[in-house]
């Protein structure tokens, strides 16, 4: 499968989105997100990779442009170790928001490190919280030393690839622990515009691109039970209340399974017990756990050689 993204969309007074929305549905494809504004229709769209064309053919035939968004499905943790609690720093709400950019979704978390206080997770929550996402993104300072021989303490029970920026420009060999770092993203009191700010940010996006990639590759050896698409359309299709939730994204993809926004105590039951055609139940599928995020669920699917079959 292949994550595009088909900004732009005019629609001429009518709705011909429907036209795309109907093509997916005969390629087997899936809507992750759609956002209508105006005479604007700004899609994401997961679509099998062969029937590209298809799609592209259509978006120019609607006057769309068409742009691989690589970091559809993959959920980020932007994570900030800050000196207030009552703020973050701009760079990091920038990297937050241009990791956006090619799909991902982002949450930002705040460490709200007090002065003098010992540099690290002080909370098993805090590691949990960010073992939840596909890829954990640090937002340093501009301190080579502190980046190397300090900052590297946060990195203890963090079970997800990590991605570290900061202001010097780094190897990423130099800082232990990390599996990609990314320099010119320090902390600075002015939004991240100029050129070389936005020249690092776009680095930022293809190194974490790469990132994910790895993780598809190594989950293509072990392919999951169920695509994290089709769980997310049968959500929508049977539990009507997804459709209440007020926030952006009622349920957010990651590369091995959804945060679904609904409160755990009521509904857990209710995805457990999730229907498909082929006769089997989610549960059987996937581990249905309560997040760490605002008592959320989150769903993380399991392999095809733990279930003994996909569908």
């Amino acid at each position: 499968m292949t994550s595009i993204f088909l900004p732009y969309l005019y629609t001429g007074g009518v709705h011909k989105h429907g036209l795309i929305l109907e093509l997916l549905e005969d390629l087997g494809g899936y809507i992750i997100q759609k956002v209508v504004t105006g005479t604007e229709v700004n899609l994401i769209m997961l679509i099998p990779e062969k029937d590209v064309h298809l799609v592209k053919e259509l978006s120019k035939e609607l006057l769309g442009v068409l742009l691989e968004a690589s970091l559809t499905g993959v959920e980020i943790a932007v994570v900030s170790p800050t000196l207030a609690s009552h703020h973050l720093p701009h760079s990091a709400c920038d990297v937050a928001e241009y990791l956006r950019h090619p799909g991902a979704n982002t949450n930002m978390i705040g460490l709200a490190r007090g002065m003098g206080r010992r540099v690290s997770l002080s909370m098993d929550y805090e590691r949990k919280l960010i073992n939840e996402h596909d890829i954990a993104v640090f937002t340093f300072g501009s301190f080579s030393d502190c980046i190397i021989n300090k900052k590297p303490k946060l990195f203890e029970g963090i079970e997800i690839p990590i991605v570290v920026t900061g202001g010097p420009y780094l190897k990423t060999e130099d800082v232990p622990g990390a599996d990609l770092y990314v320099g010119g993203i320090g902390r600075v009191s002015h939004r991240l515009r100029q050129k070389n700010e936005t020249d690092a940010l776009d680095a930022l996006n293809e190194g974490v691109g790469k990132v994910a990639d790895k993780i598809r590759k190594q989950l293509a050896k072990d392919p999951l039970a169920i695509l994290p698409a089709r769980v997310m359309k049968e959500i929508e299709n049977q539990v009507p209340a997804i459709n209440r939730v007020l926030s952006p994204a009622p349920i957010t993809m990651q590369l091995n399974g959804l945060r679904v926004k609904l409160p755990y105590d009521e509904y857990h039951e209710r995805l457990e017990n999730l229907e498909f055609d082929e006769g089997v139940v989610l549960s059987e599928l996937a581990n249905i756990s309560r997040s760490k995020m605002k008592n959320y669920i989150l769903i993380k699917i399991k392999s095809k050689s733990d279930v003994g079959f996909a569908i």
